[in-house]
């Protein structure tokens, strides 16, 4: 079996401390999940795989190429969900065009005026990217603070949904991935995270926040253990929307 992906930033010390303070456990996969994919935007891939420093030239917030090794991880979660009839929850983010509601975005990083600036393509930054596109019974969360949790229906819909626990994919994984993490495990989910399905701009921090949530906060899993898992659930255990379908049969009436 392969060494955790944090294990060549961990001193020696620091793999002792865990060990011995028991943190790591396993907390098991849960019963009712929904796959939660976190801001799988252009504005955090880029509107095509190529180098980081060259991408965020014009995308100032992509993760460059790891980006689309991601989506292709990410899709397979999808599919498999797809076909069992699990909910498939993304969150992407919503600005105004002034910019004004950025708030505390704008104290942190000298870019983001760009963020009003003529468009750098014919795609909108917070559109959730073509490989990945929602179908009719999928959720779209929008939101504009890291957490998919604040300020946002998704509670909610997780209440009504009957969901117990939480696949999460999707970037950063020290930003938005770890903030709705923290409130998800905060609010009693059972949490894992797909490892090869989530990215971040910088490779120490990946690693080390995946160390991080593994220890305290979620089950830091392989995208293909959890793929065999959403494989493994029965189907019929979720009432989805009805999407487009639905509002089609509607209009006909």
């Amino acid at each position: 079996m392969s060494e955790p992906i944090w294990n060549k930033f961990l001193t020696e010390r620091d793999k002792q401390v865990f060990g011995a303070a028991g943190y790591g456990a396993r907390g098991g996969f849960g019963k009712r999940p929904a796959l939660l994919v976190i801001d799988v935007n252009y504005a955090f891939c880029g509107d095509k795989p190529e180098p980081i420093l060259e991408s965020i030239k014009r995308w100032r917030n992509s993760c460059g190429a790891e980006a689309w090794d991601g989506v292709a991880q990410i899709k397979e979660l999808i599919d498999a969900s797809h076909e069992k009839g699990v909910p498939v929850i993304y969150t992407t983010g919503v600005r105004r065009e002034d910019n004004w509601d950025s708030g505390s975005w704008a104290w942190k990083n000298g870019r983001n005026g760009e963020d009003v600036a003529a468009p750098i393509s014919n795609r909108d930054g917070n559109e959730i990217i073509d490989e990945i596109a929602p179908a009719p019974q999928d959720i779209v969360v929008l939101k504009q603070k890291p957490s998919g949790f604040f300020g946002t229906n998704l509670m909610s819909y997780l209440i009504l949904l009957g969901c117990d626990s939480l696949i999460v994919t999707g970037t950063t994984t020290s930003g938005c991935v770890r903030a709705t993490v923290l409130d998800a495990f905060s609010n009693n989910f059972r949490i894992a995270i797909a490892e090869e399905g989530c990215f971040d701009r910088s490779e120490a921090s990946h690693a080390i926040n995946l160390c991080d949530m593994n220890a305290k906060y979620a089950d830091v899993v392989k995208v293909a253990e959890a793929k065999s898992f959403i494989e493994s659930l029965p189907e019929g255990l979720f009432e989805l929307p009805k999407g487009a379908a639905r509002l089609q049969k509607a209009a006909n009436f």
